[in-house]
């Protein structure tokens, strides 16, 4: 009979393979959320990568104990355990080695898999190696079949309007400009209405959600979109319009006070400045190069520190610095060739914006997925500290959901880059207005499907999404890169059963290995 603090050496290896799930939720799901911001040229990739960080972390560690409850008892039935709980701790170990070699190795090839559903099919694998096709809650499995046709159509869906509506109203209009900044307010009002109220209403327990309990975050929500509104009609659009049109020389802080800012040129840059300042590096490398005659050996060590230093900063942030754009791929290049282009002006309006709904996107995947990784090992700690299996009573440690967000932000700042240039500019054209309208239904579509605890993938939204806009740029399915869109296809069938497969093997081998007497 187990006791409490038994099998230490579980809980540590859940801990470790814990973190490695993290880390490829992070490399893989979460360049989602972002991708199209850095493949419209609206954020660099640095920028992304460091936004992302503050915006999964805080999804995660705010919402994220909302979202465990499937993970820790929804695929499998822990009453089946009850005899044997350490069992269940076996299992959420294998299911986290399953999960995340598959979503690490996809990671590494710039697949962009689910890994909801690649923590779900090792759970299933563990699972049925434990007590067969009754160890597993089949209905489950049935919704996160059907979410593979259901959560790509929903956002590609929702997308659509948004892209349509943008094209058609201002972006084929004679004067786009104008009405994109009379547009750019009413989005901004309408995506911090939509991800707010969601925000709200994600937390609401079921059974409070009557009429009066709604109304609540409605108001609330309706309330924070009409001042984001006004908020951007009297200041962001003037300073765009400055900014943008008029070539004002603006920096960010400006937005703040622009009615009140006088018109301010923008400085030309001379010949004699130019002259200038590379008569100075030519003086400046002279004196380097008297010191290196002078004093050889100094300059040897400062070339020796430096390149340490180097080689230590390219190693820590190497995910900051990748090109992600592919200009040289000739493939790409023709399906970029057949998308309808707009005034660059208009576009570039659309880039704040944008910016705005992939945090929101963020936002909601680190409040999702998060789950994948931590789910299993809150099961594992809660067994270990108590010994039996009702897990559904265990609330998750503020450390362990920390620990998630700070495993997702090292998965994305050094690996992410394989995945966001996939989904970045390769499957289609991408642009700031078909970016945002990308991340809208990526967004609403996770946030809905989350409360009515359908178990969607933000891969496969945004994949959905993104194919929406490809149909939709003019060039109709030769706008779209078909034989990469059929390889990620693929790797959505595979996830389920390569990670079930692998947690599998490892379950049926670590359970019926002979034992020391």
């Amino acid at each position: 009979m187990m006791e409490v603090g038994d099998y230490t050496f579980l809980f540590g290896i859940g801990i470790f393979f814990a973190f490695m799930d993290a880390f490829g939720i992070g490399a893989n799901d979460v360049a989602n959320a972002f991708a199209t911001s850095v493949g419209s040229g609206s954020i660099t990739l640095a920028q992304a990568l460091i936004i992302a960080c503050f915006c999964e972390f805080g999804g995660a560690f705010f919402l994220g104990a909302n979202t465990t409850e499937t993970i820790k008892g929804g695929i499998v039935d822990p009453k089946m355990y009850a005899a044997a709980p350490e069992l269940l701790m076996l299992t959420m170990v294998c299911a986290l080695i399953g999960s995340s070699t598959w979503v690490l190795f996809a990671s590494s090839r710039g697949w962009p898999v689910s890994t909801t559903h690649a923590i779900v099919g090792a759970i299933t694998g563990a699972g049925i190696s434990a007590f067969g096709a009754s160890g597993v809650k089949w209905d489950g499995i049935t919704k996160i079949v059907l979410s593979w046709v259901i959560s790509p159509v929903a956002a590609g869906f929702v997308c659509s309007l948004f892209f349509l509506f943008t094209k058609h109203v201002v972006l084929k209009h004679d004067d786009s400009f104008r009405r994109g900044l009379i547009a750019i307010p009413a989005y901004f009002g309408v995506a911090i209405m939509i991800n707010v109220f969601y925000i709200i209403f994600k937390g609401a327990p079921d059974s409070k959600l009557k009429s009066a309990a709604i109304g609540i975050p409605v108001g609330i929500a309706v309330g924070v979109g009409f001042a984001v509104f006004l908020w951007c009609l009297f200041f962001l659009s003037p300073f765009l319009r400055r900014k943008i049109q008029d070539g004002e020389d603006l920096k960010w802080f400006h937005l703040f006070y622009i009615p009140f800012v006088g018109k301010r040129e923008k400085p030309a840059v001379h010949n004699e400045e130019i002259s200038q300042t590379n008569g100075e590096k030519l003086a400046a490398d002279s004196i380097d190069s008297g010191d290196a005659q002078a004093n050889p050996s100094l300059v040897a060590l400062e070339k020796e520190e430096h390149w340490i230093l180097k080689k230590l900063k390219s190693t820590i942030f190497a995910g900051l610095y990748k090109d992600i754009e592919s200009k040289e791929d000739s493939n790409i290049n023709a399906v970029h060739d057949h998308a309808t282009k707009f005034d660059s002006d208009t576009e570039r309006l659309f880039s704040a914006v944008q910016v705005i709904t992939a945090c929101f996107t963020s936002f909601a995947h680190g409040s999702n997925d998060v789950a994948n990784a931590i789910g299993p090992l809150a099961t594992i700690y809660y067994i270990w500290q108590n010994a039996n299996i009702d897990v559904a009573k265990a609330p998750v440690p503020t450390w362990i959901l920390v620990f998630g967000g700070i495993a997702i932000d090292l998965g994305l700042m050094t690996y992410g880059y394989h995945v966001m240039k996939t989904l970045g500019n390769k499957v289609t054209y991408m642009s700031p207005t078909r970016g945002f309208s990308a991340e809208m239904g990526t967004s609403i579509t996770i946030l809905t499907c989350s409360k009515l605890s359908l178990p969607v993938s933000s891969t496969h939204c945004i994949t959905g999404a993104t194919t929406a806009i490809g149909l939709l740029s003019g060039g109709g399915i030769k706008s779209l890169n078909w034989r990469l869109l059929l390889g990620v296809f693929a790797g959505w069938i595979a996830t389920l059963p390569a990670a079930g497969l692998v947690s599998g093997i490892i379950f049926a081998f670590v359970s019926r290995s002979p034992q020391l007497l």
